[in-house]
């Protein structure tokens, strides 16, 4: 997926919902804050949406828009209507978001999870795939692990916050142990 995809599902995911905030969270957040990615943080063909002040209208999304859809098929991706909790995020996420696009007359607009956020809602989930991408963004020097680190006591109460820093740690290792460079700060 490239920046201009996730802005096209933005407008297309507000136009079916008739909501004009929407937010995107997994992997395609990436888009955000980093509108040209290298390939390995963009293989997805799906963003994760929901809109903001009404998460219920996601369905709308899955059906109009969906893995599958007349729209999957015309353009080779698609949205996925999520919910509210699909992603374990920390409580302070908002402070992070990446509006997208950032002019204000656009017809919809996305506010893209940071990608502290993203790295952490992925190590959450620590899912194989998960950790391949966290690695990448690590590996691309896309966060300062600490940073991560240090937001670990931000997330939701049902993350066991000492397992989460522990696999941090240990995907820390593994892209160090794969020689790649890795601040320590």
């Amino acid at each position: 997926m490239r920046r201009i995809d996730l802005e096209h599902l933005i407008r297309a995911c507000s136009e079916i919902t008739q909501e004009y905030e929407l937010v995107v969270i997994g992997s395609q957040a990436i888009l955000g804050t980093h509108p040209n990615p290298p390939a390995e943080l963009t293989v997805s063909a799906e963003a994760d949406i929901y809109p903001l002040n009404n998460p219920a209208l996601s369905e709308l999304i899955d059906g109009a828009i969906g893995e599958g859809s007349v729209f999957h098929e015309t353009n080779g991706y698609y949205a996925q209507g999520v919910d509210i909790h699909t992603a374990k995020l920390p409580h302070d996420w908002r402070a992070r978001v990446v509006r997208v696009p950032e002019a204000s007359f656009a017809t919809g607009v996305g506010y893209c999870i940071g990608v502290l956020d993203l790295f952490l809602s992925k190590a959450a989930a620590g899912r194989a795939k998960d950790m391949e991408f966290c690695t990448a963004l690590l590996v691309h020097q896309y966060l300062r692990p600490s940073e991560a680190l240090a937001l670990v006591k931000n997330m939701p109460p049902d993350v066991n916050q000492r397992a989460l820093s522990a696999r941090i740690r240990r995907w820390i290792a593994i892209a160090r142990d794969a020689g790649h460079v890795i601040p320590e700060g």
